[in-house]
């Protein structure tokens, strides 16, 4: 069996290019990415740099622009940060990073702070921050805006600031294709702006590009989280940590023809409930938080229900709720069903899991840096030991909020000279044709969902791992051509390592299941896998920190 990390030199790039050849601008930094992290970074960044900030999309079409639920906070007398980082650790399972969880915590309120002086209308009782209740907290500590569009009032204050910075250039419709390395440092980074391709040469790269929820069949995320920024960082030789442990929402909306619309769960704090078709609550004898149990326990009881005798469907049910509640709360959720002939007041909701958020990704300490100098990464982007095993919800929106202002004001220190040379690599002899990209996509998303998925076990995660690398193999043969290509060969690239990653973690711990050892194992307790191109992946205790990289530093990665 072939190994995607093993495939030899020629996978170090996706593409063959001779920099010489290119369109090519340089900045002090590079910010890949235009949700809440990367915007976060850019407007931390700038006072100090030139920030150049590109996306290939923006307002809703982030995962950004479409979340629901909320943003953590311990904001009122009657809360403090420490419940905020127990409740967090506590559904971390384990793995979470104490030093992390506390930072994080301790910054929530300045960090809704910041933003209601960006402008941004956050709902309210009377004079006060209305606080919502959602899976895992212990405290009602959820901010939000317009019931359940936190994320779009967040674009909405970010992306105006940022456009009113001078020190920031935006670019659009921007792809990245990889990060260029030069004797173990990112220097930069080869783009397609607009269908042409661009080299951009930095003092500093951060990426904020967001995870990976387009590898699986069902799943919440926009179209554009094909996982570019985790899968460049590994062929640029970056530390990856904790692939296995991906989060899937336990409700979005389960209606053919219809978006796999994330249904927040702050409606379950508000007082709906899941039922089956028979009308039957379940969760309160799975778990002592009933239906505002952590999503990995609501996942897994909403995927075992189904299989008993009887049960055909699972329902969020409002109909016991009043009319003002469960539509003017949540105007965009009623809306939306309304389009499919659904009235919350009347009708029960059909809700399956989905892919939602790639806890791991590129391994880093609190202020971003990376093992790779010059890299740093925020947001889903990357892995920090915040989220431990599974996400305690609201988390994801503070997490880009505090800890991409602390990566961009570390990245736009550093004061590395800007690369002047030519990088660029050997020709290589590909031939064929690869007919149905589109075909090809939908099959690793279908096999993802089957095999490496809310349960997984040896045999399945084995015959995925086989079907990757040979779809891989073919693909890399072929040559990926055009964004759609490379899109799918970033998807390919992180199925094999994350199955890989689920079949060496043999126990379950949070968002990681596997049926064939369905208990936490001592042997692997507080450790997290760590994958690296070009070396054998291995175990790591929890305490170990990623070791901050400054422009001086040592590099443990290979040159180029």
């Amino acid at each position: 069996m072939t190994h995607p990390h093993q495939r030899g030199p020629d996978s170090r790039y996706l593409l063959d290019f001779d920099t010489r050849d290119l369109a090519r601008y340089t900045t002090d930094l590079l910010v890949v990415g235009g949700g809440v992290a990367g915007l976060s970074a850019a407007l931390a960044a700038a006072p100090g740099a030139r920030v150049l900030l590109v996306r290939k999309t923006r307002g809703r079409g982030t995962n950004t622009g479409i979340a629901q639920g909320g943003i953590a906070a311990a904001w009122n007398a009657a809360d403090e940060p420490a419940r905020h980082a127990a409740d967090t650790e506590r559904v971390g399972s384990g793995l979470c990073d104490p030093e992390v969880v506390a930072a994080v915590t301790e910054s929530a309120p300045a960090a809704i702070s910041r933003l209601i002086e960006l402008g941004a209308q956050f709902d309210r009782d009377g004079e006060e921050l209305h606080l919502g209740q959602e899976g895992g907290h212990r405290e009602r500590r959820i901010v939000s805006a317009g019931g359940d569009a936190t994320g779009r009032e967040c674009m909405r204050v970010l992306e105006s600031a940022a456009e009113a910075t001078p020190a920031i250039r935006t670019w659009d419709d921007a792809f990245l294709i990889d990060l260029l390395t030069l004797d173990g440092r990112c220097v930069g980074a080869l783009l397609e702006r607009a269908g042409e391709p661009a080299v951009v040469m930095a003092r500093a790269v951060l990426l904020a590009a967001g995870g990976a929820g387009r590898l699986y069949r069902e799943t919440s995320n926009v179209a554009s989280a094909t996982g570019d920024g985790i899968a460049a960082a590994y062929r640029a030789g970056a530390l990856l940590r904790d692939l296995e442990f991906v989060q899937f929402h336990p409700t979005t909306l389960y209606l053919a023809g219809s978006p796999r619309l994330l249904i927040t769960e702050a409606v379950r704090g508000e007082g709906a409930r899941l039922v089956d078709n028979l009308g039957r609550r379940f969760l309160e004898a799975t778990h002592e938080d009933g239906d505002l149990a952590p999503r990995d326990v609501v996942s897994r009881a909403i995927v075992e229900h189904l299989g008993r005798p009887g049960v055909e469907d699972v329902y969020l049910d409002f109909t016991h709720l009043a009319t003002a509640k469960s539509t003017e709360r949540f105007a965009g959720l009623a809306s939306v069903c309304q389009r499919y002939g659904l009235d919350l007041t009347r009708d029960r909701v059909p809700v399956r899991p989905a892919a939602h958020y790639f806890i791991g990704g590129v391994a880093t300490d609190l202020d971003g840096f990376s093992s790779l100098p010059g890299l740093f990464a925020c947001g889903e982007a990357s892995c920090t030991g915040l989220h431990g095993a599974n996400r305690l919800a609201s988390n994801s929106l503070l997490e880009g909020l505090v800890l991409g202002d602390r990566a961009g004001r570390a990245a736009q220190r550093e004061n590395t000279p800007l690369f002047q040379g030519q990088i660029g690599t050997p020709t290589r002899r590909r031939g064929g044709t690869l007919h149905d990209l589109a075909d090809l996509r939908r099959s690793l998303a279908s096999l993802m969902w089957r095999r490496v998925g809310i349960q997984r076990d040896a045999a399945g995660l084995e015959s995925a791992i086989e079907s990757i690398d040979q779809w891989w193999g073919f693909l890399d043969a072929v040559g990926p051509t055009g964004r759609e290509g490379l899109e799918l060969a970033n998807l390919l690239e992180l199925a094999g390592l994350v199955a890989r990653a689920a079949l060496a973690r043999q126990e379950s711990r949070g968002t990681h299941f596997r049926l064939d050892f369905p208990q936490a194992s001592e042997s692997v307790a507080r450790s997290h896998y760590n994958m690296q191109r070009g070396h054998e992946p291995f175990f790591e205790a929890a305490s170990e920190p990623v070791r901050s990289k400054s422009s001086g530093s040592e590099s443990n990665t290979g040159s180029e």
